[in-house]
C-alpha cells in the first residue's frame, strides 16, 4: 500500500536567532523564531509523513507548549518521527520540498541538507528534492519576515 502527505510551515524571521534549515545553520542575520529550533523544512517532512500515516501533524505529537522540546534540534523529532513511521511498517519512496525565502540565497546549501537529511529519512539522495524559492519580494517572505516550506512525500508499506 502507498500513502501520500502533504506537509506545511512556517515561521517569523527575527534577528539574533539561528537561521536552520535542513538540519544546517545558515549564515544570515536572521533566523526562525520557534519553540524549536526553527527549522521549517524539517517540520514539514515531519507533518508530511505523519500526514500519509493519518497521525495528525507536528504539533500533536510534539506541542510547542512541552518545555522539554523548547530549543530542541529538529532532527531529533525527525528521528522520533521516523522511528514512529518504522513502527507502523512504512518506508519512504521520495520527498519533495520547496523552501519560500527572500534570503538568504539557499542553492549553496542544498546538497549539505540532503546529506544531513537522507541518512535520517533512510533514502538516497535522488529520492529528496529540496527546491528553493522566492517571493519575488512580495508579502511577509518578500519582506523577509518569514519563511514558509512545503513537502509531499509518499509512504510504502514495508
Amino acid at each position: 500500500m502507498m500513502r501520500i502527505g502533504f506537509g506545511f510551515d512556517t515561521h517569523q524571521l527575527v534577528e539574533n536567532r539561528p537561521l536552520v534549515i535542513g538540519g544546517m545553520t545558515i549564515d544570515h542575520y536572521k533566523g526562525s523564531l520557534g519553540h524549536s529550533d526553527g527549522d521549517a523544512l524539517i517540520h514539514s517532512i515531519c507533518d508530511a509523513i505523519l500526514g500519509a500515516m493519518g497521525l495528525a501533524d507536528i504539533g500533536t505529537h510534539f506541542p510547542d507548549y512541552d518545555p522539554k522540546l523548547e530549543g530542541i534540534d529538529s532532527k531529533i523529532i525527525l528521528k522520533q518521527t521516523m522511528a514512529l513511521m518504522k513502527k507502523e511498517g512504512y518506508v519512504i519512496n521520495n520527498i519533495d520540498t520547496t523552501i519560500v525565502l527572500q534570503k538568504p540565497k539557499l542553492m549553496p546549501h542544498i546538497d549539505a541538507m540532503k546529506d544531513i537529511l537522507c541518512p535520517i529519512l533512510s533514502i538516497e539522495k535522488n529520492c529528496l528534492a529540496i527546491k528553493a524559492k522566492t517571493s519575488e519580494k512580495i508579502g511577509f517572505i518578500g519582506r523577509e519576515e518569514g519563511i514558509s516550506t512545503y513537502a509531499v512525500v509518499l509512504l510504502e508499506n514495508s
